[in-house]
Order: structure tokens, then sequence, then C-alpha cells
């Protein structure tokens, strides 16, 4: 990685995964690395494949010196905003670290309300490390919870497009109405609404259960 940062403590990197998705929780991961215990390949989660991604995600969860996950769910997305849930999901997974950072560098350009000194880095998680490591937790774990929500509503096909607004899930959403994982605040699911029930489930996927609207799967 090619950003030199020069500080005294423990610098946390931050992304999220899911802003952009018509269903499902946002996901934002926190990533506290050890500078001498290097992982190599670590680069943004989206130019590497699923193999490497799934290999970097053990790597990252053995080795770095802490990380958190945290979740906004649908219902405050649809209620707060995708933006301030993004950002909300980001303290959250900053709040999971069990380690405090002197720093915490943020992918982008906004900012969570932190009680920590913060910077917003554009394209961070091509040029920060830890940036690009907490790229790969966040974009792994969400991936994984689509696969619970294709196992509640194999109907729309999560397994295969995490949620995003593809052909596939246009077409699914037009023929079954949305479930109850989906964005209604996201224009493509208020149009497939008109008036339906949602769709059935096989089961509540996590984030639709009672209470589960606070931080995800915490740190080590």
């Amino acid at each position: 990685m090619g950003f030199d940062w020069i500080r005294s403590g423990l610098v946390a990197g931050v992304d999220e995964a899911g802003r952009g998705p018509l269903a499902g929780p946002v996901v934002a991961a926190a990533v506290i690395l050890d500078d001498h215990n290097p992982i190599d390949g670590l680069a943004d989660s989206k130019v590497l494949s699923v193999s490497e991604r799934e290999r970097l995600f053990d790597e990252i969860r053995a080795r770095a010196l802490a990380f958190g996950i945290g979740h906004a769910a649908v219902e405050e997305i649809d209620t707060i905003n995708i933006l301030q849930a993004t950002l909300l999901a980001m303290r959250r997974a900053v709040d999971a670290l069990r380690l405090t950072p002197a720093l915490v560098l943020v992918d982008g350009n906004q900012l969570p309300v932190l009680r920590i000194e913060a910077e917003a880095i554009v394209d961070g998680d091509a040029t920060v490390a830890s940036i690009s490591a907490a790229s790969i937790i966040a974009k792994v774990h969400r991936d994984r919870l689509c696969l619970e929500l294709h196992r509640c509503h194999p109907q729309y096909g999560f397994d295969a497009h995490k949620g995003y607004a593809t052909p596939e899930h246009l077409r699914a959403l037009r023929e079954h109405g949305p479930c109850v994982a989906h964005r209604r605040s996201f224009a493509p699911v208020r149009e497939a609404e008109q008036g339906r029930e949602p769709a059935p489930a096989r089961g509540l996927t996590p984030w639709e259960a009672p209470g589960h609207a606070g931080p995800g799967v915490g740190g080590e």
C-alpha cells in the first residue's frame, strides 16, 4: 500500500458494503492491522475474486489486532436514509473493536460521528491497507448474510445478485412483490410494491429478527 500514516497509537480502517442493493442491511467493518504481521494481497474488495476475498477474510480475522462489524437494518435505512444508515453502521463497527484506536481512517468523503479522531480518504480502499482489510471483511460478511437471506426468500435469487438491481432481481420483484428484507425507500422497490403484501418467508434472517437493529457481529 502506498499510503504512509505516521501517527502514534493504533489506526483503524473503516469501509462499508451494501449501500447500493435494494435489500438487506448495510454492513461496515473496522480493522486494526498489526504492522509487525503484514498481510499480503490486501486490495479493494471489488477487484478481488470470491476465492481471494474468502482467503483474506480468514487471514485478516486471524492476524489483525482487532476487527469489528456493524449493521444498519433495513428499517433504519428506510427511516434515516442510506447515507445516514451507512455512517451508523460504521460507528457501530468502530464501537465493536476490542481495542481503541487513536485514529480512524474512513473510505470515502463522509465521516461517522465518533469520539475518536477520524479522517475521510477518497479511494482509501485501494490505498490504505487497513481500509482494504475492512472492505474485505464487510463484503464477505454481507455476502454470507445474503446467502441466509436466499434460504428464507429463494424466489429472489439473493445468492447470486446479493440484493443489487440486476435484471433478474427486478423481474423477481415485479413477479413476487417485495419481501420484508427489501428497502422500501428505494424507488424500484416502491414501484414493485403497488399495494402488495410482503412476500412470505421460510424463516427470519438475522437482521429481520426483533431487536436486531444494533451492532452486528462484534470484534476480535
